[in-house]
């Protein structure tokens, strides 16, 4: 099974993937965890290109298709290795994000920016996107240390952000749900796993 967890920044994506690895091993599954843009040689050296070079001047095309390219590799060199061995991938962030950050918040086409993403990960999509939804203030408040290229972009850009991910989300119900992200840790990943409870009972799983 193929899962992602997404969201805005500041919502708290990574900590709520790292207790839902520990829940699905509970449960029985062979877990591999990753990151997006990351988890390859490549992916990093791209995360450091996007994410740490405040000053650099990247157009928004070029970002998209940055990101595209460590996806592209994260697909071929991770996910459909582990995918092919049985194991429960789960990812922070995937293509979504890359629909919502360029499309939504930097104005490019969203159609057309799905259309390189199925290119860039030759069709393969998550069962299930989890999107963690807050408000933008809120979501900012609960960033710590320096901000990176993204985070600094400004409150406009990340309402923009989150209008995407739900206009996404209600395009595409039966591939993505919506979680509040509200309230502690523990309650976040309480949802989390109630849904994902219900999506595997429905296919038979554990």
């Amino acid at each position: 099974m193929f899962i992602s967890i997404d969201g805005g920044d500041g919502t708290g994506k990574s900590t709520q993937v790292e207790l839902l690895c520990r829940w699905l091993e509970e449960l029985g599954h062979e877990v591999l965890a990753c990151r997006d843009p990351g988890s390859t040689p490549l992916g990093e050296a791209v995360r450091r290109l996007l994410l740490d070079h405040h000053n650099m001047a990247i157009d928004r095309r070029s970002e998209m298709l940055l990101y595209m390219a460590a996806r592209a590799q994260l697909v071929e060199q991770i996910v459909r290795p582990a995918l092919r061995q049985g194991k429960t991938v789960l990812s922070d962030r995937y293509l979504l994000a890359n629909v919502v950050y360029p499309g939504y918040a930097g104005r490019l086409d969203v159609a057309t920016l799905w259309e390189v993403g199925r290119v860039a990960t030759g069709g393969l999509m998550p069962e299930l996107t989890v999107v963690l939804d807050l408000p933008v203030e809120a979501a900012a408040a609960r960033l710590t240390g320096s901000p990176d290229r993204m985070e600094q972009q400004g409150e406009q850009f990340h309402a923009r952000v989150r209008e995407g991910f739900l206009a996404e989300a209600d395009k595409h119900s039966d591939q993505i749900v919506v979680i509040d992200a509200a309230g502690t840790i523990d309650e976040v990943q309480e949802r989390i796993r109630a849904h994902l409870a219900a999506v595997l009972a429905r296919r038979g799983r554990q």
